[in-house]
Order: structure tokens, then C-alpha cells, then sequence
């Protein structure tokens, strides 16, 4: 259940519940510690809350206990916006906590701990190598019925993003994919070092999910929907279920994960760049 979230007009300290004002949480130390992605456990907890902790940071709070990252580090995120979010993803959990549905923790511990020790040069090289393996970019000879579905569905989104930031970019049939020209390239790294490093994490996970520079951005850039945009990251396979059938449940799954995955993945890049106080909130089921 969610309420209304009202901001306290408060010093740093405040807390903000997402059932309840509450006071300030004692520093109790705290670290969930999963083993692995599917890891699940007995919910702990009764209430989340958020409070603003020194330096202007987000914490999260289940009772009275502060959140830590895998890495033990406390879980601090840079705006209320943010936090109301993971807040809203650890109060949705129920009798039992499922790890593998919590997109936007997940992505914020990945930014805290950083666990490669990568810095935003190393992130953008790693999200630039899949523009040279882009999904749209490459194209099938036969048969005529998915060449043409690829033209059609595929043919938009490159020309828009190349129109957007006036680079070439292209597509090919040949195994080896299209060569891409250093200028786009250089015209990508020049706009992505206009993200911040949490920002870089979650597009990054947008590009792994969907294996496509081009769609990622056509979602970050609000040209396309998230459905449309797992759609077309699909497009091959759903041409083959049309014509030979699928194991309903298990497609049916694969999409809605894709779609869940690239949607958090999205949204973390955008509430990563909020910079202004979120005053209000309502939250409903």
C-alpha cells in the first residue's frame, strides 16, 4: 500500500516514510547480502522510509535500519526522486523478498560499489562497442519476407538518430556489420560524457538489454516507447514465432522480463539526472 508522501520542511535528518512520518532512523548498521541474482528471503521488515543524510544524499530505511550495498557501503542516492523510487520497489516486496525484481537497487548498488573499478572513459568505450554490433545495423539477405520487415521497422530509427546527431551510421548484410566512421563515433563520446557516472550505468544496462545503441537512445531521447523499442530489439524472432509457433508461457516471459529490465534500466537514467527536490508524492497500488 502507498500514501501520500508529504516532504517534511526540515533540516538534513528529515524522514520521510512511505506509511508514516517517522523520525529520524538510528544508525544501526545494516547490509543485505545476496548471493546471487534469483536469491530470495523471508521480508524482514515493516516500514520503508527515505531521509536525507549529510551532503544532501538519500538514504533508505527499513525500520529502524539503514540500507547498505553488497560492498557495505551505505546506500545513499543523489535525489528524493530516486529514492522514493527504490523505496517503492522494497515496499512492493512482500512475504518474500525476490532480488531479481529489484532493477532500480540493483542498478544503484552497481553504481556505489562500482564493482569493475571502471571509470565514465571506460563505460562509454564499453557502451560504444555495441554501436559496432548495433541489432538494427545488421541485415538478413533471405527470406524477402523478414529483409522487407527489417526495412520497414528498422529503416526509421536509423534514419531518425542519424538526422538527431548528424552522424552516418548505416546497416549491412555482411557478417562483419557496418563500418562504422570514427566521426559518429566521436560525436557518440562527446555526447555521453555529458552523463553523470550513475546515469552511464543505467544506459549502459539499456544497451545490454536491448544490444543496440541506437534503440537505447531512441528510448532515452523519448522518440520511441519501451514496448516499441523491445519490439524492434526482437524483430527477427518475432518473425519466426509468426511463422513457427512459440512455447506461449516461456515468450511471454522473455518479453515482459526484457521489457521490466529495459524500462528500470530507463528510468534510472533519467531520475539520475533529476537534480530538483521532489516536494510531493502520491503512490498508489
Amino acid at each position: 500500500m502507498f500514501r501520500s508522501l508529504v516532504r517534511l520542511q526540515t533540516p538534513v535528518g528529515s524522514c520521510l516514510s512511505l506509511s508514516k512520518m517517522c523520525p529520524r532512523s538510528q544508525n544501526v548498521n545494516f547490509v543485505l547480502k545476496y548471493s546471487t541474482a534469483t536469491a530470495e528471503r523471508k521480508r524482514f521488515y515493516q516500514d520503508v522510509s527515505i531521509s536525507q543524510g549529510e551532503g544532501g544524499l538519500f538514504e533508505i530505511n527499513l525500520d529502524r535500519r539503514k540500507l547498505k550495498t553488497p560492498g557495505g557501503k551505505l546506500f545513499t542516492v543523489p535525489n528524493e526522486a530516486l529514492a522514493i523510487a527504490v523505496a517503492t520497489e522494497w515496499d512492493a516486496q512482500r512475504d518474500t523478498l525476490k532480488f531479481y525484481t529489484m532493477h532500480l537497487t540493483t542498478l544503484c548498488n552497481t553504481a556505489l560499489d562500482n564493482p569493475t573499478q571502471r571509470d565514465k572513459n571506460q563505460m562509454i568505450n564499453a557502451a560504444l562497442k555495441f554501436l559496432e554490433t548495433d541489432t538494427v545495423c545488421y541485415r538478413v539477405e533471405e527470406p524477402d519476407g523478414l529483409v522487407e520487415l527489417q526495412k520497414n521497422e528498422w529503416d526509421p530509427v536509423l534514419h531518425w538518430i542519424e538526422n538527431r546527431y548528424n552522424v552516418t551510421i548505416g546497416s549491412s548484410s555482411n557478417i562483419l556489420g557496418p563500418e562504422i566512421p570514427e566521426a559518429t563515433k566521436e560525436t557518440f563520446r562527446q555526447h555521453l560524457k555529458s552523463y553523470n557516472f550513475w546515469s552511464l550505468t543505467g544506459l549502459e544496462y539499456v544497451i545490454t538489454q536491448l544490444k543496440s545503441v541506437v534503440l537505447s537512445m531512441g528510448i532515452i531521447d523519448r522518440h520511441m516507447s519501451v514496448e516499441q523499442a523491445v519490439l524492434l530489439s526482437r524483430l527477427e524472432e518475432e518473425y519466426q514465432i509468426q511463422h513457427w509457433g512459440n512455447v506461449e508461457w516461456a515468450h511471454d516471459y522473455d518479453m515482459y522480463e526484457l521489457r521490466a529490465r529495459t524500462a528500470a534500466g530507463t528510468l534510472f537514467v533519467h531520475l539520475s539526472s533529476e537534480s530538483t527536490t521532489v516536494k510531493r508524492k502520491l503512490m498508489q497500488d
